[in-house]
């Protein structure tokens, strides 16, 4: 399938932009959704929308057996053992969160360790924070190579017997880098830590194998996969999330409810309090068809393609700085950068008027802000309906750019 097929499945890019066709280059923000999401949303609210587990009628069955299929779908594409291992979230900030709050919280005492790095997301900074002061615990970072990546040396200097907990995201949202989990995750063991990955970025654009991986929880989310929003999936190994208790309570996760205790249900139930996400559940099981038909390993070659001409063009351009490694088999589809003396909000500006959509901003990664000296980036993220096609807007978009501020406007 070639990606002008593939463009035609999503009918938002089949629109004009401030009097351009519409460029659509911030898919690390959130993708775009295929009509075969979209419409099996539009299914389930208008043929079987009912609450599940609780009811013996047929919409009730219909929409469990909707929900507990995407499990099973979930559970292949990441190829746990089973689908008491896959927790439906909110998205990654929620799985990231039950992991603090109900593993962490109760585990960690003075003394101990998290190591995380420079590079991650708020939602993989701010949880350990909160865990290390109610805990006593330290938070130590991981420091980056020049170019933004992590050698295993500095690892093996930071991780130590005082490490319980190694949070890292595979693919960083700034810099596109791939970080060497399954070597992280054999560190963290040799030294008696849980690994913890932050998989927002690499889901939806290379295979996951979690017991390959073997990291002891993995966390994703729906909507930066051709899914809806409001859905993502925590992983955990069995052991670990039997041992966990849940952090929300009350619904279905209840077994027994008596007046002074209660008791919970088994995995996975255990961690989906109230009404669970169905719909988003639902809609993920069929963005994860999508992207099995496409091809996990076309959509990283297509990636490495487009970052590899991106990258070129852009380098080509007076005044153009270009964060991370240079190598962009190094990387996922995504470029961040900064024009001399304009700033990144400007640039987004200006590239809106010509129907051009990138990212300005911290990205949520204040931390490596800090330390690639620059309060901001301008982000431009590509994904399996983009093309060098874009590319060449984008590069004249940003020509344009620079011609505007050098005019003194």
């Amino acid at each position: 399938m070639n990606v002008q097929d593939i463009r035609e499945m999503f009918p938002i890019l089949n629109q004009e932009v401030n009097g351009s066709p519409l460029v659509y280059l911030d898919s690390a923000a959130t993708s775009q959704k295929p009509y075969q999401v979209i419409e099996v949303l539009d299914k389930y609210y208008r043929e079987y929308n009912s609450n599940v587990h609780r009811g013996v009628h047929t919409l009730g069955t219909r929409a469990t057996d909707g929900y507990e299929g995407a499990r099973e779908k979930v559970r292949r594409f990441i190829n746990a053992k089973s689908t008491e291992q896959v927790i439906f979230t909110r998205g990654t900030t929620t799985a990231i969160n039950t992991v603090a709050h109900g593993y962490a919280r109760p585990n960690l005492k003075e003394g101990d360790e998290i190591v995380i790095s420079h590079m991650e997301h708020h939602s993989n900074i701010i949880p350990w924070q909160q865990a290390a002061k109610h805990t006593g615990a330290t938070l130590k970072y991981l420091p980056l190579q020049e170019d933004g990546t992590i050698s295993m040396e500095d690892a093996r200097k930071t991780i130590t017997a005082n490490t319980k907990i190694v949070s890292i995201m595979q693919v960083s949202n700034v810099l596109g880098v791939v970080n060497p989990i399954k070597e992280l995750a054999q560190l963290a063991h040799e030294n008696g830590a849980i690994m913890v990955v932050d998989g927002a970025q690499s889901a939806p654009h290379m295979k996951i194998d979690v017991q390959d991986l073997d990291c002891d929880f993995f966390a994703f989310s729906g909507h930066k996969m051709c899914g809806p929003t409001g859905i993502g999936v925590l992983y955990g190994k069995k052991a670990l999330l039997e041992n966990m208790e849940p952090i929300e309570f009350g619904g279905e996760m209840i077994d027994f409810v008596d007046l002074y205790d209660s008791t919970w249900k088994e995995l996975p139930w255990k961690f989906e309090s109230g009404t669970p996400i169905i719909a988003g559940a639902i809609g993920l099981g069929a963005a994860i068809d999508f992207l099995e038909e496409i091809g996990l390993d076309n959509i990283l070659a297509h990636e490495h393609k487009l970052a590899a001409y991106a990258f070129e063009k852009m380098s080509a351009l007076d005044g153009m700085t270009i964060y991370g490694p240079k190598d962009p088999m190094k990387r996922t589809g995504l470029v961040t950068f900064n024009i001399d003396d304009v700033h990144p909000h400007d640039v987004a500006t200006v590239l809106d008027a010509e129907g051009i959509a990138v990212r300005a901003g911290h990205h949520c990664a204040q931390v490596l802000m800090k330390w690639l000296k620059a309060s901001s980036t301008a982000r431009a993220s590509f994904y399996l309906y983009n093309t060098e096609e874009d590319i060449d807007k984008l590069v004249e978009g940003l020509i344009k750019t620079k011609e505007y501020f050098s005019d003194g406007f």
